[in-house]
């Protein structure tokens, strides 16, 4: 019995040493390469041809069912056109492959890659192990070999670049071949000019859309479009031409990454186009209804600040989508949210004064304790609100300093502003005069002052002169004028300089000083009248 077994092993090895050795023989001796498993082989494969050593890739191929003689010929364009299709319908499949001697857990002596369907006929793309000289390797099998004609058929490049000469396809530079070197060039110059194109009759067509309508806004949109549209277009027509072009993976991952970031970027403009040409919209025909100023800073405001949050969104957003491209970027940023609980709380506890910051930015633009144009007194200083941003406000100082002031300085500190309410201030104007002065001259003269000099300060509501307080020796002067809180300093500054003016024609009316002095010498006391009615003591008699 075991010599009967010994018979039969020596009898099946001599039947398979011939295909050992027979594997691929019109390709030759093959070289030392990396079979045992069906990832190493697919990994040295993809290499292969990716550099453009389509003869080393032919090895990879189970080419037994091709005449010897007509291996070494056909091998390298079949390793050439397998390349096609993988990279084009399983450009990741081969990373999922097994790395075990034996292929997959079944046991099987091959691993399936996918399945590609041509009409209704169905190919699977498989690795098989097959006999060779040292043993058993994996290569392509020989039902996927026989299925890469009909697959390149359908997937390949189209036949335009088969027509080129054979030179543009004998060698890849830098992991492409010319042909495909060529049609990069022509799709970032065609994209270039058709996007041009594509903008002005998009624009075109736009344009007599929003005559027929009543509404102005579409007006002002259309012309925010150019710009962001011809980059749309640009994006929209380089990923169009990459497609086509078949790309490897490495330069098809930079071309979909680099197009769709010009994509994201193209829609962010486009928004914050939209964001700008709606506020300003809206403000122009706010101011066009004629309404009261104070709604109208109102508004502004309101305009200012939202657009802010909003535009501080589209940032956000777009550089979120930006960066959620790369898988590297997204899973560092999934592993850091979830295992970096502490890290989080110490950013939440740093971050909640920017953040109260930003609520209380969103908050004044709803309670408006202050808008934009408004006459405000701040850390004791005069000035007029020029920006108000989400973080910070801006106060134009009367010397025209800008005072930037923290957004929760307005809601956690009092402050004066003169343009809440109504539209007049009062504002006295304080003098010392002497207690002769006449106050109903004084008062026609206050009358004539804001009736000339001061008529285009003046509101023409109150004009006043009052005896503020009595001094010891002067008299103190109220005269109470009032103006539009962004004139009222200066209709001030004018009443008190020409009052004075008016005092100083008239010098007896100025505070004045008065002393009186005696000489005990030259005026003696006088006599008491109950000692002059007393009779003069009687004479004593001498002895």
């Amino acid at each position: 019995m075991r010599r009967a077994l010994t018979g039969l092993c020596l009898l099946l090895s001599v039947l398979l040493l011939p295909r050992a050795w027979a594997l691929n023989a019109g390709l030759g001796e093959p070289p030392v390469l990396d079979r045992q498993t069906p990832y190493a082989a697919a990994q040295g494969f993809s290499a292969a041809v990716h550099r453009g050593d389509y003869a080393l890739a032919a090895h990879y191929l189970d080419l037994d069912f091709i005449p010897p003689a007509e291996q070494k010929a056909r091998g390298p364009v079949l390793a050439r056109r397998l390349k096609f299709v993988l990279d084009h319908k399983l450009p990741t499949a081969l990373a999922s492959l097994s790395k075990e001697p034996q292929g997959n857990s079944e046991g099987a002596r091959y691993d399936q890659i996918g399945v590609l369907t041509v009409g209704e006929a169905s190919y699977p793309i498989r690795l098989a192990s097959v006999p060779a000289a040292g043993g058993r390797v994996w290569v392509f099998g020989e039902a996927t070999v026989r299925a890469i004609d009909p697959l390149y058929e359908e997937y390949g490049p189209s036949t335009l670049g088969e027509v080129l000469p054979p030179w543009f396809f004998d060698k890849p530079v830098l992991g492409l071949e010319l042909w495909q070197w060529l049609g990069a060039v022509l799709t970032l110059v065609g994209a270039g000019v058709l996007c041009v194109v594509l903008e002005k009759l998009s624009l075109g067509v736009l344009g007599q859309l929003a005559k027929w309508t009543s509404n102005g806004w579409d007006d002002a949109l259309v012309p925010a479009c150019k710009g962001p549209m011809r980059l749309l277009y640009f994006a929209l027509l380089g990923a169009l031409g990459a497609t086509l072009l078949l790309l490897p993976p490495t330069s098809r991952f930079l071309a979909t990454h680099l197009f769709t970031s010009l994509l994201i970027v193209s829609v962010a403009w486009f928004v914050l186009r939209v964001l700008r040409v709606t506020a300003q919209f809206v403000q122009q025909s706010v101011s066009k209804e004629g309404k009261d100023a104070a709604r109208a800073r109102g508004l502004h405001t309101q305009l200012a600040v939202l657009r802010s949050v909003f535009e501080a969104a589209t940032y956000l957003i777009a550089a979120a989508l930006l960066l959620m491209q790369f898988e590297t970027v997204r899973n560092v940023g999934v592993s850091l949210l979830a295992s970096a609980g502490i890290a989080g709380l110490v950013i939440g506890l740093a971050a909640q004064k920017s953040i109260s910051s930003l609520l209380a930015g969103i908050q004044l633009s709803i309670t408006q304790p202050i808008r934009i144009g408004d006459t405000v007194i701040v850390e004791n200083e005069w000035g007029t609100v020029e920006e108000i941003t989400l973080t910070y406000v801006v106060v134009k100082v009367w010397d025209e300093r800008r005072l930037v002031i923290p957004i929760p300085h307005f809601l956690d500190k009092p402050f004066q502003n003169w343009s809440k309410g109504g539209q007049t201030m009062l504002g006295p104007v304080l003098l010392l005069v002497d207690f002769t002065v006449d106050l109903d001259a004084l008062r026609e003269e206050l009358r004539r002052i804001l009736e000339n000099e001061g008529k285009a300060l003046w509101d023409g509501k109150v004009a006043t002169v009052v005896v503020l307080e009595v001094l010891d020796r002067t008299m103190q002067v109220r005269a109470l004028v009032s103006a539009h809180p962004s004139n009222l300093f200066d209709l001030r500054a004018l009443v008190r300089e020409k009052l004075m003016v008016y005092l100083r024609a008239r010098p007896e009316w100025l505070p004045t000083t008065r002393t009186e002095s005696r000489s005990a010498a030259a005026q003696p006391a006088p006599t008491p009248a109950s000692e002059q009615a007393q009779p003069p003591p009687p004479a004593t008699p001498r002895a």
